[in-house]
């Protein structure tokens, strides 16, 4: 069957379930089983939705499963009626970002209620990531990033709780908020220190941290290497410690060329990634005299 076919399928069955609720409404069914109508309608709602989505007419499945979410209310199905606004939420996102967001944010209202926390923690997860990649608001990401690892650590589910705080430290540092990314660093870096599978990681978290001290203030960048040190020795012997020291020592002497030098020496060992990039350019950018490429 074609899309035009299942569309004019999907849309006959929205019509059915029109009918149902029609009557599920009238007096006498009122009197003889009008939840059992409603109950019918709901399913061919949802019906009518996955058709529409088949035929990748993702609004008007988005609006079925709406139409069947708020059935499920009125029926007191939370559960189904959760599912329903993330169906919903999931068919949206692919033509309405904006709209995928409010009904995953019903579906986390109807969870929240449930005492469902890490499946919420998931779905802030979700609204994260478009606005991340759809809608272009960091704020509005970091917010429900930081909302998600709220509900994981609350529900001892920490690993979980800290990738949604490593985003959040990430974009910080770039909205230049560098307190707020440094207190995350350390708060990971010192929680990966205790654990031996995680332990390897947390000369990467002290590395960032440092970066963004580099990016506020000089003398509590060379204090921080410092301290990190004292707390994680194995971060002494890291090539990120090491960059660390003679970036400090390049800007100590203003020197952009040996600071350029040994961002290219870590470079062809370590690539850099975008994030490392845009903070050493950064730290570039205060040494007087500075080029405008790292490389």
């Amino acid at each position: 069957m074609d899309n035009s076919g299942k569309e004019a399928e999907a849309t006959a069955l929205l019509a059915e379930a029109e009918r149902k609720l029609r009557n599920s409404q009238s007096f006498f069914s009122g009197l003889f089983g009008g939840s059992s109508k409603t109950e019918e309608a709901c399913e061919i709602y949802a019906r009518a939705a996955n058709m529409f989505k088949m035929a990748k007419n993702w609004s008007a499945a988005g609006n079925a499963f709406c139409q069947a979410a708020q059935l499920h209310l009125q029926l007191q199905n939370k559960h189904d009626a959760a599912t329903c606004f993330v169906d919903a939420g999931n068919a949206f996102k692919k033509a309405d970002p904006q709209e995928a967001i409010n009904c995953l944010m019903r579906a986390i209202e109807i969870y929240t209620d449930m005492g469902r926390f890490t499946i919420a923690a998931k779905h802030h997860i979700s609204i994260a990531e478009i606005y991340e990649t759809e809608l272009v608001d960091i704020e509005k990401a970091i917010a429900h990033y930081e909302q998600s690892a709220d509900y994981y650590k609350g529900e001892e589910s920490n690993s979980s709780a800290n990738k949604c705080l490593l985003k959040v430290a990430g974009y910080a540092a770039q909205l230049e908020q560098y307190q707020k990314a440094i207190d995350i660093y350390e708060q990971v870096g010192t929680n990966a220190m205790d654990s031996p599978l995680l332990k390897y990681s947390a000369k990467d978290y002290f590395f960032k941290a440092a970066l963004c001290h580099f990016c506020i203030d000089m003398l509590n960048a060379k204090l921080a290497v410092q301290k990190y040190e004292d707390l994680f020795p194995a971060f002494s012997d890291s090539r990120e410690c090491k960059l660390m020291k003679k970036l400090l020592e390049a800007h100590e002497e203003q020197n952009v060329d040996s600071y350029t030098e040994a961002v290219k020496e870590y470079d062809s060992i370590s690539r850099l990634d975008q994030w490392l990039t845009t903070m050493l350019l950064r730290g570039k950018k205060t040494i007087q005299g500075e080029e405008e490429d790292l490389r």
